[in-house]
């Protein structure tokens, strides 16, 4: 049991990790905007980004090339929420030993 919850949250946060990196790797260099992928791209993205949107101000480079920083932000703390949980799991369903 323990295996299949760790692989789904595996699951579950590299999802989200591999939408806000294709997120942000459209936007750092102006992919356009009409292109369907790329509106289905940020159109996934926005509800994983939605909890820390506004948090840090987003960088614009001559007017084409967009650096958001809450993207940013928002990977890191996936990826810690992701480690935090599987440790969590480990921890109540690793056997206790007898001594």
């Amino acid at each position: 049991m323990r295996y299949i919850l760790v692989r789904a949250i595996y699951v579950v946060f590299a999802l989200a990790e591999a939408f806000l990196g294709l997120r942000l790797i459209l936007k750092l260099f102006g992919a356009n905007v009409s292109n369907g992928f790329v509106q289905w791209i940020y159109e996934t993205s926005d509800a994983v980004l939605d909890p820390f949107r506004g948090i840090f101000p987003t960088q614009i480079f001559k007017s084409t090339f967009v650096l958001e920083f809450s993207t940013i932000f928002a990977m890191i703390i996936y990826a810690l929420v992701a480690m935090l949980l599987v440790y969590v799991i480990e921890l109540i369903t690793h056997p206790i030993s007898k001594k």
